[in-house]
Parts: C-alpha cells; sequence; structure tokens
C-alpha cells in the first residue's frame, strides 16, 4: 500500500509542495529514503524508528521504501521527520490515512517531542498557494505559521498529541492567529547626539527617500553612533514588507518564536572581516546573506576601507536592481537585497586627518592609497556622502536637548506619503528606487535650476548615474519642505551632499 502525506520544502527562502510517499512491500527489512536527500533527510530514518516505539505505536517490520516527490529536487534539512512518520503509520494501518487537504513538517526527537524548524513562514505561505488548509507543525513554530493567513494551524506537541488527534480520541486546538504587540523596547534616539547637525539633515534625507549615505570622520565623531540611530527615523513597514523579510530571518533561523514577525526595520552591521559569501549569500548551504537580511531595512558597514575589496564590489549590482543573483555548483539562488547602505570611515588610516589637535602622521600618498580602497563604480552608487567633524566643547556641554527621533519621524512619514502617493500603482516605493523615465517626469528642474546643474555636473565631473542620483536626493529634499517643484535650494543641498573632495582629506 501507498500512502502519500503532504509536506513542504524550502528551495533558497521560497516554499514549495513535497509529497511524501509512503510504501511497504514484503522482503528483508529494510528503509530507504530516495528523492535526492542530503544526509539529514537520510538521518530522519534513525530518529522516526526511535519515535516511533518510544510513542507506544508498533514500527512495521517490512521493506519501507519513502519517496520525496519531485524526486529531481533536492532535499535538504530534517523537515520532513513528522511526514514520514505520518505515512509509515499510516501505511501500516496505524494511522487513518490523512485528508489530502492537510500537510505535515518538523523534525523529531528519539522521544517523540517535536522541536522547531527554519524556514516555516514561507513553507506556510506555499502550502497556502497549493491549496492546503490544515497545517501541522512544532508547537515551537504554530505562531510564525498563522502568519500565513487563510490556514488552520496546529501545534504539535509531540507523536502522541498527533496520533490521538489523527485518529479522533482527542483533538488539538487551532492554533489562534498571531498578532504583533507594540514594542516595548525604543531604539536609540537622536537626542542623544550632540551637535552635528548637517549629518542629522543628511540623515533624515536618507530616511525620507530611502538614499545611500557615506559618513566620513575622524575617530570619535559619532559615526557609528549616528547610524545606529537611522532605524529610529524610518517609516513603519506595511504588512507586505514585514512578511517579506520575516520569511528571510525564519530561513536563516533568526526569528524570535514569540515575537515571529518582524516590525521593525532590520539594521545589519557585519564585521569588517565578513566574506562574499556571508554579505552576498550562498555558501555550502545556498542561505541569505547580510544584503538579503537587511532587506527593506538598513546595511551599516563601519570602516568601510577594511572590507575585502571583493566583498564590496558584490554590492554594485544590488545597489541597483534590489536583488542578488548566487550562482553557485549547487544551483542558483535569487534573493531580495533592496537596502539602504549607510557606511562610515576615517579620513586617513590613522584616522585623525583634519582633526583639530593635528596628530595625523599620514603623508598625502598614504591618504590616496588608503581611500583607493574604495571603487569609483561604487561610491558613485552612494548618494549621500557627509563630512562628519569633531564635536566642539560647546556643543557636548550644551543644555538644551536636541531634537528627538519622534519629531524627525513626522517629517520622514510626511515626506513618504507624498511619495506613496506620487508611485501609487508602481512598485516603486521611495525616491531612491526611481527608475530613469520616472526621475525625467518627476525631476524636472527651472532654467535656475539647469544652470546649477550644469555647472556641477562641469565642475564635479559627474557620471550620469550620480547626475540621476542628485536629482533624486533634491526630489525627496523638495518632498521633505512640501514643495511640488525642485527649486534652485533644494539642486543645491543635493549638490553639496555629493562633494567626494572630503575623501582627499
Amino acid at each position: 500500500m501507498v500512502v502519500t502525506v503532504r509536506s513542504l520544502g524550502l528551495n533558497g527562502i521560497t516554499g514549495y509542495e513535497v509529497s511524501v510517499e509512503c510504501f511497504l512491500s514484503g522482503g528483508l527489512p529494510a528503509f530507504d529514503v530516495v528523492g535526492l536527500p542530503d544526509a539529514a533527510v537520510r538521518e530522519a530514518r534513525e530518529r522516526v524508528r526511535a519515535a516511533v516505539k518510544n510513542c507506544g505505536a508498533k514500527f512495521p517490520v517490512s521493506r519501507i521504501t519513502v519517496n520525496l516527490a519531485p524526486a529531481g529536487q533536492r532535499k535538504a534539512g530534517t523537515v520532513y521527520d513528522l511526514p514520514i512518520l505520518v505515512g509509515i503509520l499510516a501505511a501500516g494501518g496505524d494511522l487513518p490515512v490523512p485528508p489530502q487537504d492537510a500537510a505535515f513538517l518538523g523534525e523529531l526527537s528519539l522521544t517523540g517531542t517535536l522541536r522547531g524548524v527554519a524556514g516555516v513562514l514561507p513553507m506556510a505561505l506555499a502550502a497556502k498557494a497549493a491549496g492546503v488548509r490544515e497545517l501541522f507543525v512544532p508547537a515551537e513554530n504554530a505562531a510564525e505559521a498563522t502568519l500565513a493567513d487563510g490556514l488552520t494551524v496546529y501545534g504539535v506537541p509531540d507523536v502522541q498529541a498527533l496520533v490521538a488527534h489523527l485518529r479522533g480520541e482527542r483533538r488539538l486546538l487551532p492554533e489562534p492567529a498571531w498578532t504583533p504587540e507594540p514594542e516595548t523596547a525604543g531604539l536609540p534616539d537622536l537626542r542623544d547626539v550632540m551637535g552635528q547637525e548637517n549629518v542629522k539633515r543628511a540623515l533624515e534625507i536618507a530616511a525620507a527617500g530611502g538614499h545611500n549615505l557615506l559618513m566620513i570622520g575622524s575617530p570619535g565623531a559619532g559615526k557609528s553612533m549616528l547610524a545606529k540611530r537611522l532605524p529610529s527615523i524610518l517609516p513603519d513597514m506595511t504588512r507586505e514588507e514585514a512578511l517579506s523579510v520575516s520569511g528571510i530571518w525564519s530561513v536563516a533561523g533568526l526569528t524570535d518564536p514569540h515575537r515571529p514577525l518582524l516590525t521593525r526595520r532590520p539594521f545589519r552591521s557585519p564585521h569588517h572581516t565578513a566574506s562574499v559569501s556571508a554579505l552576498a549569500g550562498g555558501g555550502p548551504a545556498m542561505r541569505p546573506g547580510e544584503i538579503s537580511l537587511a532587506h527593506n531595512g538598513v546595511l551599516f558597514l563601519d570602516e568601510l576601507p577594511e572590507f575585502r575589496r571583493d566583498a564590496l564590489e558584490a554590492l554594485r549590482q544590488p545597489l541597483e536592481d534590489g536583488e542578488v543573483t548566487v550562482s553557485r555548483a549547487g544551483g542558483t539562488l535569487r534573493l531580495p537585497a533592496r537596502f539602504q547602505l549607510v557606511c562610515a570611515m576615517n579620513p586617513c588610516r590613522c584616522g585623525w586627518r583634519g582633526h583639530p589637535s593635528g596628530r595625523c602622521t599620514c603623508s598625502d600618498r598614504e591618504v590616496e592609497k588608503y581611500v583607493e580602497k574604495i571603487s569609483g563604480p561604487l561610491l558613485d552608487r552612494i548618494d549621500l556622502h557627509v563630512n562628519v567633524p569633531s564635536v566642539e566643547y560647546e556643543a557636548m556641554r550644551r543644555k538644551e536637548t536636541p531634537e528627538s527621533s519622534a519629531v524627525v519621524k513626522r517629517r520622514v512619514d510626511g515626506a513618504r506619503a507624498i511619495q506613496a502617493a506620487r508611485f501609487a500603482g508602481t512598485d516603486v516605493t521611495c525616491n531612491a528606487q526611481m527608475p530613469p523615465a520616472m526621475v525625467g517626469e518627476f525631476c524636472t528642474l527651472d532654467g535656475a535650476g539647469e544652470a546649477l546643474l550644469r555647472a556641477a555636473f562641469d565642475r564635479m565631473g559627474l557620471t550620469a548615474r550620480s547626475h540621476d542620483r542628485i536629482l533624486r536626493v533634491a526630489r525627496t529634499i523638495a518632498d521633505l519642505d512640501g514643495s511640488e517643484v525642485i527649486a534652485p535650494e533644494h539642486l543645491a543641498e543635493a549638490i553639496q551632499f555629493r562633494n567626494t573632495d572630503i575623501l582627499k582629506g
């Protein structure tokens, strides 16, 4: 007798349906799993055998063949333990055949309890798309699975409870839909930063338009402190954005079982020793990298010139396309990567170039060599370049409280509301994502603006890409000002934040 149990698998960050076919036949006892299983899937034989015996059921003494279809797709992980167990017990007559609109997934312990698995959210969304009505998952993953609206989710604590439910002896209670609670922990606030008004203005523009930002300054000037406060002024995520980010974090095993949906935009800050695979994704398990974990959020690269050159160059294509394609011998993986890049660096190797103390010992050639670690194409993709000067003593001892993040966020939300209305019906959500056609439509200039931009283009040696990025930033500044047109002062401020001469000390 062949029993088919529906289950789910993962291909990158996307779920897909898997049919677990269990066949019991005569012959010497054996237990084979086919369908391109990896080592973790093959080891399910021992976990299933022990779980069946320890839950009081009888393990069939026969030749057992389990096929994971589609057989041409590689299967990985421990997610198939539970459907294999259900299929074997149903094929042996110990359980009724499960309904065709039910799916099972989860890892078994040797005692029969279920352990949580990674990637439940994308698999639950795939189950919903495949017409599954009832989804049985480990109790630890039940809240996450309910985020896929339209499914009846059962959190299974152990095999005994599942067997009793399927036999109709003691029904499991459906998991209630999880709803996010208000965040209790506050984010770092801009009111903690004394001085640096010009940098705060750059942060506000970056948050309002989704622009990339580079901060250059000596040690202790507050670059990292300012970057960590950017999430406090970013607009709230929509439900679709939150589900997209949460699915990526779920595959990476980073979600909290008690708070499975990310309600705040992610802020990722990898160390400068990170490899290309750590940033872009891939590796033996073909997992998402830091740029995908920062999707719809912020990727902060501190000490930018200390990163490996090949790792930095891997950012160029995702910054333009909003996704990264990872091609390895094991396959090709496409991952979303629509993030804000925020970078911080010192003006020279010793860090004190331009500091009032005059302690810098670097020669001009050493400064050039240090800055040359950042390629022109990568620098051209960063919209705002801002100098972070050393904070003066008077600013540190100032008695009045600086502007809070809540006040700045209200202005950012107002600018984003204008952009939402402007880009309604498209997949563009902010000014930084405007394609060239939209730049030409929404970033028109008057005569004075045209003359100003022409002069800047010739004097600064701008590229076509930097020309469009200046216009996008100017459009954001005009939105913050509530202006329908880009005035010369808006354009002048955008050009001021495009000054690459600060990289020369």
